[in-house]
């Protein structure tokens, strides 16, 4: 073996140094890269890429009075943009209980299934795994608290019409903050949604001088203050708070508000917030409904932005839908200002007239020149926005299943 020069062992040498300090700075600079530490995911419930354009047109022509255009939700100018698909392990169409799971899990389920894989297994949402790292944790719907969008990031079951299986899980969770509509079946057994609540420490409020009397609790449920003339499963939706002028209604924006009051301080936070009856009205082909819940979840997207501003290196904020519904579309000579003369809050026609049913759906939107393709789910992709601390892991086509799973790549934990 010939011996190895002065001049080879200094080079050798060298590369080896050099490979080091290479490894060291990609050490130093993966250990630096900043890391989210507040979390906003906010699902629109049929949230599809037609609503958000319906919207934006309307507050084009209705609210700016342009002839053209697309006006701006608080989400419109994210800086990125991506879709994701959304079918389930079981349908090309998914239903909300395998698209909120898969959101939730980073798995694909069954139609039906909450957090219940097809094979029977048990899946863990993120939810839990940002709660086990020391992150407090939040869940906010506009329907009832035990829904299937809301369910699949704290319960589990192999229906989600299994209410009170699902509702009586919300008190296992130990997560400090939930907000929505009432339980839907709390008494269907023993012990009640409400006595396992309050066993494992929880304060229940319900309106907001309750809130304020029980905000201090370290675990707090925030429901729509209790009355006899609207169903509390589920909020009053925005064209419902019109015709009510309660002062006592919540809404999405406030139960966001109230969330990062009680989750701000102390390692961060992880808030799911869900604008759910965006898909009511697509259900139904519902033109007013669908703009004004897309809205109404604007609003408190708003709220998370202006979080946002405070805390820019270190907060994330991302929007999409577990699927797409209704399939809505601007047509030729779209005219979005028939939305608002029809259901302004003052004048010939009211909001009442529509609600009574004295303007048809079917009319209003064949007025506004707006097309449905469906009373139903879709199978189209649904967009995704993102801003703030990793945002960029969401540009680009993806599956639902892949947004929990940048979250906590996000977060820098270990999905």
């Amino acid at each position: 073996m010939l011996p190895i020069s002065f001049a080879q062992a200094s080079h050798h040498t060298m590369k080896r140094f050099i490979l080091l300090l290479i490894l060291a700075s990609l050490f130093v600079a993966s250990c630096s890269q900043p890391k989210a530490k507040y979390v906003f995911l906010f699902i629109g419930d049929g949230m599809g890429f037609g609503a958000v354009s319906v919207t934006e047109a309307y507050l084009a022509q209705a609210e700016a009075g342009e002839a053209l255009g697309m006006g701006q939700l608080a989400f419109s100018d994210f800086p990125v943009m991506g879709a994701s698909a959304t079918f389930s392990a079981n349908a090309q169409v998914t239903d909300s209980a395998a698209g909120g799971s898969a959101l939730s899990t980073g798995e694909k389920v069954d139609n039906d299934s909450i957090c219940i894989g097809p094979d029977g297994d048990t899946l863990v949402g993120i939810a839990y795994k940002i709660h086990d790292a020391g992150y407090k944790v939040g869940i906010t719907a506009t329907v009832c608290i035990d829904h299937a969008t809301p369910a699949s990031f704290y319960g589990r079951s192999l229906h989600r019409g299994y209410y009170y299986e699902i509702g009586s899980r919300l008190s296992d969770s130990g997560f400090e903050y939930f907000a929505g509509g009432d339980f839907n079946r709390p008494d269907e057994n023993e012990p009640s949604c409400y006595a396992k609540a309050e066993a494992a420490g929880y304060a229940i409020a319900y309106g907001r001088d309750d809130f304020e009397a029980k905000k201090d609790s370290d675990k707090i449920i925030f429901f729509q203050k209790r009355d006899t003339t609207h169903a509390m499963t589920q909020l009053p939706t925005r064209l419902e708070r019109i015709a009510r002028s309660n002062p006592d209604d919540i809404t999405l924006k406030e139960m966001v508000e109230r969330g990062i009051e009680h989750l701000d301080g102390g390692k961060g936070f992880f808030m799911m917030a869900e604008g759910s009856m965006i898909d009511f009205a697509a259900h139904s082909n519902d033109l007013p409904g669908l703009i004004y819940e897309t809205i109404d979840m604007s609003d408190a997207i708003e709220v998370a932005r202006e979080f946002y501003r405070k805390h820019p290196k270190n907060t994330l904020i991302v929007v999409t839908a577990d699927h797409e519904t209704g399939g809505p579309a601007c047509n030729k000579h779209c005219d979005l200002a028939k939305v608002k003369e029809v259901c302004a809050p003052a004048g010939e026609s009211t909001v009442e007239n529509y609600m009574d049913g004295h303007v048809s759906r079917e009319e209003l939107s064949k007025a506004a020149h707006i097309g449905w393709t469906a009373g139903s789910h879709t199978g189209d992709r649904v967009p995704v926005y993102a801003i703030g601390c990793g945002s960029e892991k969401f540009a680009g086509e993806m599956d639902n299943t892949d947004i929990p799973r940048r979250i906590m790549e996000a977060m820098g934990l270990n999905f």
